[in-house]
């Protein structure tokens, strides 16, 4: 799957041959669900639905290996109390989005 292939190789999510991943937690966190408006643009494209938030520990050096690779890294980036986010685009269009959470977070 070319897909899978790409959330391994950039964002080093473990796919499995069949386009699926099962994510172990390595220390106690949470799990955040949120729910958004239906209009929102939020999420990129209207047809977009969802989006995927990966924790990242240094936002800045991952944004800049993945423009290095070619990845389609949109240009802003937001600071807020709950860290500093930031935003890629997969192959089929789905917004990503990457946060590297604020110190004691």
């Amino acid at each position: 799957m070319r897909l899978a292939e790409w959330y391994r190789a950039n964002l080093g999510v473990p796919m499995s041959e069949h386009g699926a991943v099962t994510f172990h937690w390595v220390r106690e966190e949470t799990t955040t669900f949120a729910l958004f408006a239906n209009d929102t643009e939020y999420f990129g494209e209207p047809g977009q639905r969802a989006m995927l938030n990966l924790r990242v520990d240094d936002l800045h050096a991952l944004l800049g290996r993945l423009r290095e690779r070619g990845v389609e890294v949109l240009p802003q980036t937001e600071d807020s109390e709950f860290g500093r986010f930031g935003w890629v685009v997969d192959p089929e269009g789905n917004r990503i989005e990457l946060w590297e959470p604020a110190p004691g977070m």
